[in-house]
């Protein structure tokens, strides 16, 4: 089932998620459909915050870059109750993009690699170091466990050139072709 994605403004996105335990709810179901609304929204990753759910689940599928990066080609996980132990590494700019922010990239700098402890989804415990590509799409969702969005890594004047782009999001005054939630939006649109 493809999942209302919530669009920047709202709360939960600024909120440091909770950890959750085997026993969680329906866990495996919605797993299951948030890759479905990942990919129908054509993203590499998606955060629980980003469906409105406060939880610290996260999933990636870094496959669309293995012409970049063959070794992603296979590169689909899922983070349960991630923690970045070491971020290091040149630093490097990239042009993101966020599904709660859609419409809106900026380039923004990330370490290289990146050092990760996490469960799986049958809760199978990794402590893994990923780099290039894999680390970005890994650091942007779990800033989003962190209540933090890539615009909030950008330079400040550029984010206040951007303010009425993203007012228009919250208020969901734009046009997108995914399901999505808007916090101003007015009733009755």
């Amino acid at each position: 089932m493809k999942l209302p994605i919530v669009a920047y403004g709202d709360p939960v996105l600024k909120k440091k998620a909770l950890d959750i335990d085997e026993d969680y709810a329906e866990l495996e179901a919605l797993i299951g459909n948030m890759f479905e609304t990942m990919y129908a929204a054509n993203g590499v990753g998606l955060a629980a915050p980003q469906v409105g759910l406060p939880i610290r689940l996260f999933i990636v599928d870094a496959s669309p870059f293995a012409e970049d990066q063959p070794d992603l080609k296979e590169f689909k996980k899922v983070f349960i109750n991630a923690n970045i132990i070491d971020e290091d590494g040149k630093k490097w700019e990239f042009n993101e993009g966020c599904l709660s922010i859609p419409d809106i990239r900026e380039n923004v700098t990330r370490h290289e690699n990146v050092l990760i402890n996490y469960y799986d989804e049958h809760w199978v415990n990794h402590e893994e170091k990923f780099n290039g590509l894999a680390a970005r799409v890994i650091q942007h969702e779990y800033d989003h466990i962190e209540g933090k969005l890539f615009t909030d890594r950008i330079n400040p004047l550029r984010k206040t050139m951007l303010k009425g782009k993203l007012d228009a999001i919250s208020k969901g005054t734009i046009t997108v072709d995914y399901k999505m939630k808007f916090p101003l939006a007015k009733k009755g649109r």
